[in-house]
């Protein structure tokens, strides 16, 4: 089975996996006999990483984690509505399922490398070894469980391919559940507690993924006793055993090149230099309403490129950002006004050229704005126009037609405390995960005009221990969490995908099917193993 790759494209990973803050240089035209040098371990721990940049941020990833469930939807361009809307296309020939299959298996071939070779370096100094191979069991634990997550049952690869395989079998959830943990385990014992070079793996970032694999076996057929706890366990150590702490502004966690700061536990590297550049990076466009053909627009980097791809539901509007009084982080995470950039016979740059108010304009506001800008209220939302989610806005790339080039940040500390909060709700501890819920709650409660009106904002924002239920706790990570790569994840985790998709997004609620609980293995998979591999149902 060739899903693995060979040693030259182990090389061609490892010389395009430096980032702006994984520094390695380029090593080229070398042969297999590198890698069992110092230089090339460094190399091939760095090329550990490469799959991050095939998932995070991009189309792909975007696509299969977060459009085709309650909170988003397909707006009105790209080829792949049909992940979002569930219908028959949606099938092994699918390029996004192919795609982050064969870069994963790639990579966790080059993790194998480090973990294998490691022993057989003449001189390697012992401590870097065993830092070397805890973050390529760090980024091989990663892969085998969004793997897992998204095909259920599926191939281990614990050690380097040296030759081309063509046999394959899908080992059990079970076995990738324990080799996941295994792996992370043993890399939180040995990884630092922060890496000079940002962007590597660290102890809190191995102790986070621990928290969430825990949380997602624990409701499963596959969970032990003791998963609730371990989630808790790995989420309470992350909040309390280090630096972490939650900005006081949520719209401050995703501000282009603040994305190191004290919430961010682990965030995958872009770079702007052409030679290392992933041309996936476009998380920045897919959110976008279409802007640049309206009055007074035209598109330019600081609004960005508008593809339309994904629209927010009407239950993510209206429900979740129902409270706009006391919660900010509506407006902190969703552009609804546009100003304009090119001057027309009614409006000069910097006038207010689109406002979307969130709400059925009154008659007092349709005057207002009549023959001065465009009123979108939520009655007038199309495929093309709707609130449009911000936060992975990139206004430092090269030009309009570039990839974005900023991290990507993928483990936060307001997920910790979710995740604790869950953990907590499901072993019977309500008030404990009320108090939990809160804390992500009460941040973002809207700073008053004075003293007494803010903490009275910070009391309405209070969850109570009444209140925890698991759609609560889902709510809630619907509203912090939007658009993180997390949402399909966490409605099939909790067994709620048919449920929400079929109750919140229109056009999906009547295609979507029990076997859509799992993606379907590429066809390319199946097609080059020798022995027989099963499809997943349904498909």
């Amino acid at each position: 089975m060739r899903y693995i790759v060979s040693m030259i494209l182990l090389l061609a990973i490892a010389a395009t996996s430096c980032n702006k803050m994984l520094d390695e240089k380029v090593v080229t035209n070398v042969t297999d006999s590198f890698y069992n040098t110092k230089s090339g371990f460094q190399t091939a721990v760095t090329g550990s990483y490469v799959a991050m940049r095939a998932f995070y941020s991009t189309e792909r990833g975007m696509t299969l984690t977060e459009t085709g469930t309650d909170i988003y939807t397909n707006g009105s361009d790209g080829d792949f509505k049909f992940t979002s809307q569930y219908t028959s296309q949606l099938d092994s020939r699918y390029v996004h399922t192919r795609d982050l299959w064969n870069s994963f298996y790639q990579t966790i071939n080059t993790c194998n490398v480090v973990v294998d070779r490691a022993d057989k370096i003449p001189d390697l100094d012992d401590a870097v070894k065993k830092a070397g191979v805890a973050e390529a069991l760090f980024c091989r634990a990663h892969y085998h469980f969004v793997l897992m997550e998204m095909f259920g049952a599926i191939p281990l690869r614990l050690h380097e391919n040296t030759q081309i395989l063509t046999e394959a079998h899908r080992d059990s959830v079970s076995a990738v559940y324990e080799s996941v943990i295994n792996d992370l385990l043993a890399a939180e014992a040995v990884l630092p507690v922060s890496q000079s070079d940002w962007g590597r793996a660290t102890k809190p970032a191995a102790e986070h993924l621990l928290a969430r694999v825990y949380l997602t076996r624990a409701s499963s057929p596959q969970a032990k006793s003791t998963d609730y706890a371990n989630a808790a366990k790995y989420a309470d150590m992350v909040i309390k055993n280090y630096n972490f702490k939650l900005l006081e502004d949520p719209g401050q966690v995703w501000a282009q090149g603040k994305e190191n700061n004290t919430e961010t536990v682990f965030a995958a590297q872009y770079t702007t230099d052409a030679l290392y550049g992933y041309a996936d990076n476009n998380a920045c466009r897919f959110f976008l309403m279409q802007y640049d053909v309206l009055g007074g627009m035209k598109r330019d980097l600081p609004n960005g490129t508008p593809w339309k791809r994904f629209r927010p539901t009407k239950f993510l509007l209206d429900t979740l950002y129902k409270d706009r009084t006391h919660d900010v982080r509506y407006e902190k995470f969703f552009t609804t006004t546009w100003y304009a950039n090119i001057a027309n016979d009614s409006m000069h740059v910097g006038d207010t050229s689109i406002y979307l108010p969130g709400h059925e304009a009154t008659a007092a506001e349709i005057q207002l704005a009549a023959k001065r800008y465009m009123l979108v209220s939520p009655s007038k939302y199309t495929e093309k126009l709707y609130p449009s989610l911000n936060k992975f806005a990139d206004a430092l790339r090269p030009d309009n037609q570039a990839s974005g080039v900023r991290p990507f940040i993928a483990f936060r500390l307001a997920e910790d405390y979710l995740i604790e909060a869950e953990a907590l709700l499901m072993q019977g501890n309500k008030q404990g995960a009320a108090d939990l819920v809160s804390v992500i709650r009460m941040r973002a409660a809207r700073t008053g005009a004075t003293p007494e009106e803010t903490q009275a904002n910070k009391e309405a924002m209070k969850a109570s221990a009444a209140d925890m239920t698991i759609d609560y706790i889902l709510d809630e990570r619907g509203r912090e969490l939007v658009g993180e790569q997390l949402r399909w994840f966490d409605l099939v985790r909790t067994n709620k995908l048919l449920e929400r998709v079929r109750l919140h997004n229109e056009q999906a609620r009547a295609n979507i099917l029990p076997k859509h609980m799992l993606r379907p293995i590429p066809q390319d998979q199946i097609d080059r193993s020798s022995t027989p591999f099963a499809q997943n149902p349904g498909y």
